[in-house]
């Protein structure tokens, strides 16, 4: 704990992970239900993703325990984990897909910071890439309403994190992997670039998540030229994100997500474009599908709705399944995390999904047994 950063290791040592998640600040989730009259009080839009500080993050923690609305099949009102959309993924693809993933990233040598590493630990995530900083960990809450839908606010401006010049990032750290998945984020721009040319020079597919729609709208520019450097492989947005990206591009102020689509699909080889309780459309070269939801009427909370699709659609290429049933294992395990508080899927809920890819046909993953 007394080094500037300490590299863990885990029972997989040795061994690469065939999925790399970048997660340049490690993150803890607080998800909780809470009432209409909490949400009004916040700054920010109901729905969205807005930084908070510290001392504002502690008052909303304070608040939820006067606004939560307890649930007969939770024991707790509020459910802490490991959190962050690339977390999430990792998590269900190692749980649910037995697919090998790691983490790489830093965390906090406090609390929260052994919370995300027992957690991910506990679900047979690599941890080998992922430094332990002196400082604290960023945490996020998460605020579900009566309809399943979530607020966010971050915690993330004192946190711990990757540096791209002080954390050397070199190709050994990407050897032997198929995958580096990233997460749009201004704030760790420097580091997913340099992550992703390391990881390209070793000859890695890279995944991106364009994160929500107030990171899209307020750094557009940016992204764009992500997008356009042909680096990224495959992209994930969901309706919001999509048509928000494409809205004010040549002069296109009715985007829809068809079109975003297809602005998605002209730099990446795969696009999906995810549309709530409509389900989703992809596109790859010249074919394109459009596939249903499943779930949805059991929805709890959408926390990890989008991040456990990511992975069912990712499971879906590694096995070399068509797009149609990439598409659809994704909603399986998309439907799988929004039974439940929280973007953790408990075990009876992975049963569910593998009745789910059963009656549809799709091969189980070889975990399940």
């Amino acid at each position: 704990m007394g080094l500037e950063a300490t590299l863990l290791t885990n029972s997989n040592s040795g061994e690469a992970p065939l999925i790399l998640g970048l997660q340049a600040a490690a993150l803890v989730d607080h998800v909780a239900r809470v009432d209409r009259s909490l949400l009004d009080q916040l700054p920010g839009e109901r729905g969205g993703s807005t930084p908070v500080g510290i001392e504002e993050l502690e008052h909303i923690l304070r608040e939820v325990k006067t606004h939560g609305i307890s649930s007969p099949d939770e024991s707790l009102p509020m459910k802490t984990m490991a959190g962050g959309s690339v977390a999430n993924t990792i998590r269900g693809l190692s749980a649910g897909f037995g697919i090998s993933c790691g983490i790489i990233g830093a965390c906090g040598d406090d609390e929260q910071g052994r919370l995300f590493v027992s957690n991910m630990s506990s679900h047979d995530v690599n941890l080998e890439r992922l430094r332990m900083k002196k400082g604290p960990t960023a945490q996020c809450v998460c605020l579900v309403d009566a309809s399943g839908n979530r607020t966010m606010r971050p915690c993330l401006s004192s946190a711990v994190k990757l540096h791209p010049k002080e954390d050397d990032l070199t190709r050994a750290d990407f050897k032997g992997c198929k995958w580096l998945l990233v997460r749009y984020g201004i704030f760790n721009i420097e580091v997913i670039q340099a992550a992703i040319q390391v990881a390209k020079q070793e000859g890695l597919l890279v995944s991106l998540d364009l994160a929500s729609f107030e990171m899209v709208r307020n750094y557009k520019s940016p992204l764009v030229q992500l997008l356009e450097s042909g680096n990224i492989d495959l992209c994930f947005a969901n309706e919001d994100e999509a048509t928000e990206l494409l809205r004010g591009c040549n002069g296109d102020q009715d985007a829809d997500p068809v079109a975003a689509l297809e602005f998605l699909g002209k730099h990446c080889r795969w696009a999906v474009v995810t549309l709530g309780s409509n389900g989703c459309i992809a596109k790859h070269g010249k074919e394109i599908v459009r596939v249903p939801a499943i779930g949805t009427a059991n929805a709890v909370d959408a926390t990890g709705a989008g991040d456990l699709f990511a992975g069912g659609f990712l499971y879906g290429l590694v096995k070399g399944l068509s797009l149609e049933d990439c598409c659809k294992v994704g909603s399986c395990s998309g439907g799988t995390v929004i039974r439940s508080l929280g973007g953790e899927v408990p075990p009876e809920s992975w049963q569910w999904m593998y009745k789910q890819m059963q009656i549809k046909g799709l091969p189980l993953p070889d975990i399940q047994q």
